[in-house]
Order: structure tokens, then sequence, then C-alpha cells
């Protein structure tokens, strides 16, 4: 890379932290790649860090210390946090997405990268997962919220599985009731998947009594790890006593059956995720 003028390495920082949030870069490797002192170097961070911040994009950390450096952290404000969820409130609300059974199609929203992404980077500024080992959840629908949500912390993502896959090894199985269907279900993990005393944040989609989210705790049990945190992005209002505790949930929703049989569905964000 040849030489670059200030404004140019202030680009590629943005660039270049903000696209491996929460992993730190040492001085030194940004002194190699372009090519500066490292004393030029730290007052560009210097203004990268104030520029961000300013802008409520994120927060840059710099470590002291000889293994120290300088990392990205996402952060968002209620402000974003509204324009965001409230967006993906006026997507759910078409009547059009109930299916037969009161179910919600909502596969088109989660696998909307840019709506998951800043879904992940919300839920990474509710926890404090400074000392988190794992993102875990269960196959199929919460992969890419737990995904992102993996990313924005940087953390390995531990995919819970209805069905042993040979290739997986010796695994560990449970069975749970979902909370949506009422059905048993059963899910199973590699024991190679978590190393014992771990601590977990577990991710899912949704939330109806907490069923599912209650077979991951017990799940995380069997591996003597520690659940810190629990995020889905909706949760039903009712019934209002869930199977775990301590959850945060995105949205909310409200069901109500109507006079002619059809079922109307309310979505709002959660109060606390948006309050300004």
């Amino acid at each position: 890379m040849g030489k670059l003028k200030r404004n140019e390495r202030i680009a590629s920082l943005v660039k270049i932290l903000s696209d491996n949030p929460n992993r730190t870069f040492t001085l030194s490797y940004f002194s190699d790649i372009f090519g500066s002192a490292k004393s030029t170097i730290s007052e560009d961070i210097v203004l990268t860090k104030q520029s961000l911040e300013k802008s409520n994009l994120g927060k840059v950390e710099t470590i002291t210390g000889a293994s120290g450096g300088v990392k990205f952290i996402p952060q968002t404000t209620p402000q974003k946090n509204k324009e965001v969820l409230e967006d993906i409130c006026n997507r759910l609300k078409d009547k059009d997405r109930i299916l037969p059974g009161g179910f919600l199609y909502m596969i088109d929203v989660l696998y909307s990268p840019h709506l998951i992404h800043s879904v992940g980077e919300i839920f990474a500024s509710q926890f404090n997962y400074n000392e988190v080992d794992y993102i875990v959840t269960v196959e199929t629908k919460g992969i890419p919220i737990a995904f992102m949500v993996a990313k924005a912390m940087n953390l390995p993502l531990v995919i819970l599985r209805h069905e042993n896959k040979v290739t997986e090894g010796s695994t560990v199985s449970i069975n749970y009731i979902s909370g949506s269907s009422g059905k048993i279900q059963r899910m199973s993990l590699s024991r190679k998947a978590i190393k014992p005393d771990s601590k977990v944040i577990i991710i899912d989609d949704f939330m109806k009594a907490g069923g599912t989210a209650k077979g991951m705790y017990d799940m995380m049990k069997e591996f003597n790890a520690e659940v810190v945190g629990t995020g889905v992005l909706i949760a039903t209002k009712e019934p209002e006593k869930k199977l775990v505790n301590d959850y945060i949930p995105l949205l909310i929703l409200e069901k109500e059956k109507l006079e002619n049989g059809d079922v109307d569905i309310n979505i709002y964000p959660n109060e606390d995720i948006i309050n300004i």
C-alpha cells in the first residue's frame, strides 16, 4: 500500500475497525499496512475515536500495555433502535403474513442482511459480554440473528441441532417442550462444541412460553455452562410468565381473536430498548 494522506488513513481505519468489531488491532499492524510511524497512527486513532463517538456510530477503545492496541465496539442509541425496530414492525404488520394457526411469516425479515445486522448490534448494546465465551442458538430461524450477534460481539456461535450429525462426533441430546407448538422436540449438541464452565448468551428469534429457551438452558447445564443473558427478537405478551426469567425481547407481539374468527396481530418495540 502506497503512502496515504491522513484522511485516507482515517477512512481505512474506520473500515477495518467497523468490519472487525471487538477485535484488537495493535499499532504495529496499522503502522505496517499504512507505512506510518506509530505516533502518527495514534493521532489518527484519536481522530477516528472522536468522529465515531460524536456520530453515535460506536465506541473506539484503546488498550494499554505490551499486548494492547485498539478495537471498535458497536453501540446503538435509543433513537436508532427505535428506527430499526419500527421498520421491522411495519414489515410484519401486513395481515397477509398471518398463516393458518395464527403463525406469523417472518422468514424474509430474518434473512434480510441489512435488518439483521442492525438487530445484532442492538443486542450487542444490551449485554455485558466481556467475559462471555459463546453465543448459543437452536436451528433454524434463530441462526441469522445469532450469527450477527456473534459477529458484533466477536464470539463463536454454537448451534443446537434437532438431529445428530455424524460429523459432530459424540453428542448430548435432551427433550424439551416447544412453547409455540406444545410438542416434545429434541435438541443435540456435540460434546466438543462448548468447553466446561463457559459463559454463554442465548439468542433466538421468537418466544411464546419460553419452552425452547428453557431447553437451551437445560442443555447448557449438561456442559456446566452458565447462561448470563437471553435475547429474543419477538416475545408474545401472553403468557406473561415465561419458563425463563431475565430475557430481553426487542419486540412484543399481541394477538387478538376477532369475532369473525380471524386473528389480529399487533407488534411494537420493547419500550426499554427505545426509551430516550
